[in-house]
């Protein structure tokens, strides 16, 4: 049985894929705009827990598209291997330069101004 805890985890996770689920193919967004998106502007980390445990979720999260404030690919040893989300960025027409996103102004997509 969930506790408490595990439930209010699950409802949280699933509210930061819904939200990632419309990031438009060629965009990015940062943990903390999704997480002042859904109302918890210090629950950024947990926004990259989420992240983090995306793989195993159905239907299918786009979690290359989430990357740190700064447009740095943190979570990128995640993906089963090293360049994997570089990649899934690079197809989708985003430049990377030494797990930066380059133009990261640019590709920045914000929940609170675009949903």
């Amino acid at each position: 049985m969930k506790s408490e805890k595990d439930l209010h985890h699950n409802d949280f996770f699933e509210r930061v894929y819904q939200v990632v689920r419309l990031i438009p193919e060629s965009r990015v967004t940062t943990y903390g705009l999704i997480a002042a998106y859904l109302g918890s502007p210090q629950a950024g980390r947990m926004v990259g827990w989420a992240m983090n445990n995306a793989h195993n979720v159905q239907p299918p999260v786009p979690a290359h598209r989430v990357v740190n404030r700064n447009g740095v690919l943190t979570g990128k040893h995640h993906f089963g291997g090293e360049h994997v989300m570089e990649d899934l960025l690079r197809s989708e027409g985003i430049t990377v330069v030494n797990d930066n996103i380059v133009d990261f102004k640019k590709h920045l997509w914000n929940p609170r101004e675009a949903l």
